[in-house]
C-alpha cells in the first residue's frame, strides 16, 4: 500500500487559532476535482471567522478554511469531463441545487441546499462535484491566479449592484454612494465606476481617500472631518436631493441609517453589509413611505453573477493588480490576520502556498 500524501495547510481550531499543520492530500470522488493552489485571497469574511472562532453556515472547527482560490486541476474523479489535469481554473466556495423552492423562483444565492467549500489556504483543495460543473471556470494563461481568485467576492458585488439597477431605473451618470472603504466597498465603487456611474466614496480614515480615488470616486467624503456625513454627501448631488443608490459596506446601524437618508426620493438603498444577530436599525417610516425608497439587503452571488464578475476580471477593466496589496507564505497566515484585524490599508493579501 502506498503511503498517504501529505500537504500543508491552514487549520482553524477556534477563535484567533489558527495552525499550520501536515494533512493528508484530498482524493477526488465522482465529479471531483482537486486544484493545486495558485493562490488564496483574504476576505473580510474570513477575517470574521478567524476573530469569531466559526462560521454557523460554512465550517465548524477544527476545519480548513479559505475560500476565495484558482490553481491548477491536479487530480480529476471519475466522469469529470469538463477540465482535466494542468487546466488552470478558479472555483467558486458555493453552488444551489437548482431544485429547491429558492432555486425555482431564480433566487439561487438563498438555496435551502447549497454548499459551501472551504480549504483554500492549503497546497490542495477538493471542489465538490457541484461546484465543479455549476462554479468553476477556466483560466486563460494570460490572467495571474491571484487575480482571477477575485471573482468570488466580485461576484457578490455585482449581485449587489444588478439588484439595484432592477430596482429604479438607473441611468449613465446616476450617483452612486458606496459608505465604507474596505475591501467590499471599494470593488463597489470601481463596479459602479466601470457601469458608468459617479461614485460618492464615504470613508474614514486618511489612507482610504487614495485608495477610493483609485477605485473609481468621483468625490470622497472623509467622516471624520465634516460635522454630518449625510448632508455632505447630499451637497454633492444636484439641488442637494441625495444619491440615487446609496450602499451600505460597514455593517453598523449607524451607516445603515446613513444610507437611507442620503438616498433621494425614488432611489434605492442596498443594505449589503451584514451586522451581527439580534442588531437593531431605527429608520424614519415617515420618509421610507412618502419617498418611495427600496430597500435591498443583498446576499451571496449566483453562478450567474461569478460569470458577469469573472468576464470583469478578465476582461481587463477591473484593476486587479492594484487589489492585490500584499502577498504572504501560507505558514505567515496568522500574522497576516492579526495585521488585519489591527485595519492596515492593505486591502487584499495574496497567500501562497
Amino acid at each position: 500500500m502506498s503511503a498517504v500524501q501529505e500537504m500543508t495547510a491552514a487549520v482553524l481550531h477556534g477563535k484567533e487559532d489558527i495552525r499550520i499543520e501536515r494533512v493528508p492530500v484530498p482524493e477526488p470522488a465522482a465529479g471531483e476535482i482537486v486544484i493545486k493552489v495558485g493562490a488564496a485571497l483574504t476576505c473580510g469574511t474570513d477575517l470574521k471567522v478567524y476573530r469569531r472562532g466559526y462560521h454557523a453556515k460554512m465550517l465548524v472547527p477544527p476545519a480548513l478554511f479559505g475560500h476565495e482560490l484558482a490553481g491548477t486541476v491536479h487530480a480529476v474523479g471519475e466522469d469529470v469531463t469538463k477540465f482535466a489535469l494542468g487546466d488552470r481554473v478558479v472555483a467558486l466556495n458555493s453552488a444551489p441545487c437548482d431544485a429547491c423552492f429558492y432555486c425555482e423562483r431564480k433566487q439561487p444565492n438563498l438555496c435551502d441546499d447549497i454548499i459551501f467549500n472551504n480549504g483554500a489556504y492549503a497546497e490542495f483543495i477538493r471542489i465538490p462535484a457541484r461546484i465543479v460543473e455549476k462554479n468553476t471556470l477556466a483560466i486563460a494563461d494570460g490572467v495571474p491566479f491571484e487575480h482571477a481568485a477575485l471573482t468570488e467576492p466580485l461576484a457578490c458585488v455585482v449581485r449587489g449592484l444588478d439588484e439595484c439597477e432592477a430596482a429604479i431605473e438607473t441611468r449613465p451618470g446616476d450617483t452612486v454612494a458606496v459608505i465604507g472603504a474596505g475591501p467590499i466597498g471599494l470593488m463597489f465603487m470601481h463596479t459602479a465606476q466601470i457601469a458608468g456611474y459617479r461614485v460618492i466614496a464615504v470613508v474614514k480614515r486618511d489612507e482610504q481617500i487614495a485608495a477610493a480615488k483609485t477605485f473609481g470616486a468621483a468625490e470622497v467624503v472623509q467622516t471624520t472631518q465634516v460635522e454630518d456625513a449625510v448632508a455632505a454627501v447630499r451637497a454633492l448631488t444636484p439641488n442637494g436631493r441625495g444619491v440615487d443608490v446609496a450602499i451600505e459596506a460597514v455593517a453598523t446601524p449607524a451607516t445603515w441609517e446613513w444610507a437611507v437618508d442620503m438616498v433621494r426620493k425614488g432611489g434605492v438603498v442596498n443594505f449589503f453589509g451584514g451586522c451581527a444577530a439580534g442588531t437593531k436599525v431605527e429608520l424614519d417610516t415617515n420618509r421610507l413611505h412618502y419617498n418611495d425608497i427600496k430597500l435591498l439587503a443583498s446576499f451571496h452571488h449566483t453562478p450567474t453573477t461569478a460569470r458577469k464578475a469573472f468576464a470583469l476580471v478578465t476582461g481587463g477593466k477591473f484593476k486587479c493588480a492594484e487589489y492585490i496589496t500584499g502577498r504572504a507564505r501560507l505558514t505567515e497566515l496568522d500574522s497576516v490576520f492579526r495585521k488585519l484585524m489591527s485595519r492596515t490599508n492593505d486591502i487584499k493579501t495574496a497567500i501562497l502556498p
